[in-house]
C-alpha cells in the first residue's frame, strides 16, 4: 500500500497481458473500473444484463481510448441459464481469465425473486456471482495468476446469514437482505482464498467496497417502489454528499491488479467512516471473518446453483 494513501487509476501497472470480465460494466462503479483497466490495456469484458447499454459503454470507452480492447457481453445474474450461456462463451473463445470483477448488483429493493426461485438480492449479488467464479475457475487456474475481486459493501455490517430463511420468505426486509448479501460476498471471498491457499492455486479472492459513490444504484429501489420523494432525495445527497463513481472505483481497481495485494484483502477509501478517500486496507465484521460461517454458506450455495468448484474441493 502506498505511504502516502493516494493511490489512484494512473497507478496501475501495464495490464496488456490481461482478460478481464467486469459484471455490470456499463454504468457506475463498473464503467469507471472497466474503463481504466482498459486504458492500461487490458481486454475486458463488459458482463451486463442489458446488451444495448453493454454496448453504449463500450463506444465512449474506446471513444476515450482508440486502443482499448473492450467487448459488450450479455449475462444476467438473477438467471443461471444466463450465467452458463455466459460461461459457455467464454470458454469456447478464451483459454484463460486473469481478473473476474463481480461487481453488479441491487440495493434495497422491493421483494424480486429471481428466474431461479431466489430472493433478488442474495440471488443476484451472491448466488449469481458465486456461480460465475465457479464456471469460470477453468479459466482462471490455466492463467499464470489470477485474482476474483468481489464487491462487498459497509452494509454487510448489518447482515447476517439466515440459514433458515435465505430467500426471506418470511418478514422481508430490503435493508436486511441487501446486509446478508453483502455479508455473503466476504464470507465467499473468505472461504474462496482458503481453497485456493489449501491447493496452491495461482489464484487469490479480494474483496472491495466504494464508500458512498455517486451511481444509479441508490435510486434503483425507490424508483422500483414508486417513491419519487425518496428518489429525488438519493439524488441530492448524491449530487453534494457522495464521490464520484470514478474515486468510488479505486478500490476495485487496486483490488484488481494492485501488485501488493494479498489474498483475502478487504479494500476500502481512506476517509472518514470508509465513505470517502482513496484505497487502503479496512477491517470487516466478526462474522464476515468467521471461517465456518463461510464454509457452510459454501455448500448451501454449491446445492442452491448446482454449481461445484470440483478443481478446489473442500
Amino acid at each position: 500500500m502506498p505511504t502516502n494513501s493516494k493511490w489512484t487509476a494512473d497507478n496501475l501497472p501495464d495490464l496488456s497481458s490481461k482478460t478481464v470480465i467486469v459484471t455490470g460494466g456499463n454504468s457506475g462503479i463498473g464503467y469507471e473500473a472497466a474503463l481504466q483497466l482498459a486504458r492500461k490495456g487490458a481486454a475486458v469484458i463488459l458482463a451486463c444484463r442489458n446488451l444495448d447499454k453493454a454496448r453504449a459503454a463500450v463506444a465512449q470507452i474506446k471513444a476515450a481510448h482508440p486502443a482499448a480492447i473492450a467487448e459488450p457481453r450479455t449475462l444476467d445474474l438473477a438467471s443461471l441459464t444466463s450465467i452458463r450461456e455466459f460461461a459457455a462463451g467464454f470458454r469456447a473463445a478464451h483459454r484463460t481469465l486473469e481478473i473476474l470483477v463481480n461487481n453488479a448488483g441491487v440495493m434495497a429493493i422491493p421483494y424480486a425473486r429471481t428466474a431461479d426461485g431466489f430472493e433478488m438480492q442474495f440471488g443476484t449479488n451472491h448466488l449469481g456471482h458465486f456461480a460465475l467464479t465457479g464456471l469460470m475457475l477453468e479459466p482462471m487456474l490455466a492463467a499464470a495468476d489470477a485474482r476474483v475481486v468481489n464487491v462487498s459493501s459497509g452494509a454487510h455490517r448489518m447482515g447476517s446469514i439466515r440459514f433458515d430463511d435465505l430467500n426471506w420468505e418470511h418478514g422481508y426486509a430490503k435493508w436486511r437482505a441487501y446486509g446478508q448479501s453483502k455479508l455473503a460476498n466476504l464470507l465467499f471471498t473468505l472461504e474462496l482464498q482458503r481453497r485456493s491457499e489449501a491447493h496452491a492455486a495461482k489464484l487469490i479472492a479480494v474483496a472491495c467496497h466504494p464508500g458512498y459513490a455517486a451511481t444509479n444504484l441508490q435510486a434503483a429501489g425507490p424508483k422500483l417502489e414508486g417513491s419519487a420523494f425518496m428518489e429525488s432525495l438519493f439524488r441530492v445527497a448524491n449530487r453534494y454528499l457522495a464521490q464520484s463513481a470514478a474515486m468510488g472505483a479505486l478500490p476495485t481497481l487496486y483490488a484488481a491488479a494492485a501488485p501488493d495485494v494479498r489474498g483475502g484483502d478487504y479494500i476500502g477509501p481512506d476517509g472518514l467512516g470508509e465513505m470517502w478517500g482513496y484505497p487502503k486496507r479496512v477491517p470487516r465484521s466478526a462474522a464476515a471473518s468467521d471461517a465456518q460461517m463461510a464454509k457452510r454458506l459454501w455448500a448451501v450455495s454449491e446445492q442452491m446453483t448446482g454449481v461445484h468448484y470440483d478443481a478446489l474441493p473442500g
